[in-house]
């Protein structure tokens, strides 16, 4: 008998693949389950598999808890924290990918290892003798936290296949260095800063402990939010349900539509020219 290696690799690929899956997949169904039912099904016991579902807590959580208005708030904080990213950590990440500061680059990525509770007693007394809580510009602020070394660390790579003659070349044209910068390293790797970009943004979105400490009526995140379907006495499982599943759609539906780019964007960071 002919055992064929290829055929059992690849079965046993696609085997581990599904039981990967499984527990994200089961744990997404049961999200999206509890907000579909009626808070009578989600106390049954045992749990209830089949049901009459009913839109009813999506209603409420879009209609009654002001949920789009704390959207809003999530998208600013979101994109606000990307943008000054972007500003500040491209031309950092260039730099240490040109000049191999990799001491620089490690430094950076081990504050991305810090919990980030270590952060938040200095951000809240210096942002309260500020006056700043409850703001936008705190939020921001310590969301760069998060994103900042997230992006300079997947742009070293990027960077650092960029030939050093197109910038000379540039040079020699008349360009100064951020002209050279702008119109010609950054183009040669826009589908590196559209991956840290979006994985910036999805990882400031789903931020919760900052915006837990430092925001307030006017300024309170998704996460946040959330909060409200659980008091002293219940839980509001379908409420939260909900709740739960609409913050994950939005970067849910921004993966799915734009996962081909962000595979070949982290693909040809990785592949030297």
């Amino acid at each position: 008998m002919v055992i064929n290696k290829a055929l059992i690799k690849s079965s046993a690929f696609y085997m581990a693949v599904v039981l990967l899956c499984i527990v994200p997949l089961f744990v997404f169904f049961w999200m999206v389950s509890t907000g579909l039912k009626t808070q009578i099904d989600n106390l049954a016991i045992p749990p209830k598999i089949f049901f009459t579902p009913t839109l009813q807590n999506f209603q409420n959580v879009i209609a009654g808890r002001n949920f789009l208005a704390y959207g809003v708030n999530s998208f600013i904080v979101a994109t606000g924290a990307v943008a000054i990213s972007l500003v500040l950590g491209l031309p950092a990440a260039h730099a240490i990918g040109r000049y191999r500061l990799r001491k620089i680059g490690m430094a950076l990525l081990m504050s991305r290892m810090v919990p980030f509770i270590s952060y938040l007693i200095p951000w809240f007394i210096a942002f309260r003798l500020l006056g700043m809580i409850d703001s936008y510009m705190a939020l921001i602020t310590t969301h760069l936290i998060i994103t900042l070394p997230y992006v300079i660390w997947i742009m070293i790579n990027f960077f650092e296949n960029v030939p050093l003659s197109l910038e000379e070349s540039a040079r020699i044209d008349g360009a100064n260095y951020l002209q050279a910068f702008v119109y010609v390293v950054l183009p040669v790797v826009r589908n590196g800063v559209f991956t840290a970009s979006v994985l910036a943004f999805i990882f400031s979105w789903n931020q919760f402990l900052f915006s837990l400490i430092l925001s307030g009526r006017n300024t309170m995140t998704v996460p946040v939010a959330v909060f409200q379907f659980i008091s002293y006495d219940q839980i509001n499982w379908g409420g939260l349900g909900a709740a739960a599943t609409l913050i994950t759609l939005p970067p849910l539906v921004m993966t799915l539509f734009i996962q081909k780019y962000i595979i070949r964007g982290l693909t040809s960071g990785a592949v030297k020219e």
